[in-house]
This record gives C-alpha cells, sequence and structure tokens, in this order.
C-alpha cells in the first residue's frame, strides 16, 4: 500500500467548550507518527500522509485526541483526493447571500437516511443533493441552524458521525 494524503475532519471542535488548538493538533498528529501534518483554520481539519490502514488510523487519531484533549472525539476520515472530487462536484450554483456546504458523514447508511428524510421535508429556501459519500447542502446565509435540513440533521442518530464544512473551506484543504 502506497502514501495516501488523508484528511481528517474532527467533529464538535472549537465549539460547546471543546477546545482543540491547531498546533496541539499537529503536534499530537505528529506524536502518533503521522507525515505531512498540516492543520486548515481553527475548525477541526487535519491534513497529514500514512501508509496505515485507514481504519487503524482513524481509531488511532480518535484515541489520540480523547487523550490528548479529553473529549468523545469523533472524526470522519477522507482523502486529499475525494475532497478535491467532492469540491469538483458541487452541483449548486454560488450565490450571494448563501451558504455552500458538504456533510461527511463515517456512516453511510446514514447519509442515505439524512437524504430520504431531507425529500420529506416541507420546501424550504434550501437545497439538498446526494454526492460521493457526502451530502451536499445549500442554504441562506444566516439559517444554517434554522433550516428543516439543518434542524433534520441535529436530530439524526447520525449526529456523532457526520460533520459539516463550508466550500471555501473545503477549497483551503484541497
Amino acid at each position: 500500500m502506497g502514501v495516501t494524503r488523508y484528511v481528517a475532519l474532527l467533529r464538535g471542535v472549537n465549539v460547546g467548550g471543546v477546545k482543540v488548538p491547531s498546533a496541539e493538533l499537529a503536534a499530537m498528529a505528529r506524536d502518533l507518527g503521522l507525515a505531512e501534518v498540516r492543520t486548515v483554520l481553527a475548525s477541526g481539519n487535519l491534513l497529514f500522509s500514512s501508509d496505515d490502514d485507514p481504519a487503524a488510523l482513524r481509531a488511532a487519531i480518535e484515541d489520540g485526541l480523547r487523550a490528548r484533549f479529553g473529549y468523545d472525539a469523533r472524526i470522519v476520515l477522507t482523502t486529499a483526493d475525494h475532497v478535491a472530487a467532492v469540491v469538483d462536484a458541487f452541483p449548486f450554483p454560488e450565490r450571494e447571500g448563501r451558504h455552500a456546504y458538504v456533510l461527511f458523514g463515517s456512516d453511510p447508511d446514514v447519509l442515505d437516511e439524512l437524504l430520504a428524510a431531507a425529500a420529506e421535508l416541507p420546501p424550504a429556501d434550501e437545497q439538498v443533493a446526494a454526492g460521493d459519500r457526502v451530502v451536499y447542502w445549500d442554504c441562506p446565509k444566516g439559517s444554517t441552524l434554522d433550516t428543516p435540513f439543518a434542524k433534520l440533521v441535529a436530530r439524526s442518530r447520525g449526529r456523532a458521525t457526520t460533520t459539516n464544512r463550508n466550500l471555501r473551506t473545503l477549497r483551503k484543504l484541497v
């Protein structure tokens, strides 16, 4: 197995009292033996290279976060190539006054459930679409927590297995 460039998307950091400073996150990753470590923004985005098994990497990073930062850590682990493809495939036009989001998940069944439930939501000024192991979402600025889809995600069983990033952040990761 060759070396792969990975992206670890941490869920629920730097909100609700969970503080994970970027410099300490990078140090933790280096302590785990990860190479080419870089953090992007202060919202739990870790890039690194490794030739280890993805399941083992995910477990090691979550364990490292729990040990170092003392919270019930959950991440979504994907590759840099996948993030680039997701960004390129964003299906909605980017418009002023809108947020362009991508919901990543570590459980494909949860993403499928969210998409099925979204189809049953009342009409709203937002758009939701399936992607490759992601859900694309477009909503008006200022409504990120209030739209029907936002409320659906917040109360879904997938809260612990999903994390959301805006398209600007994902472009910086790429």
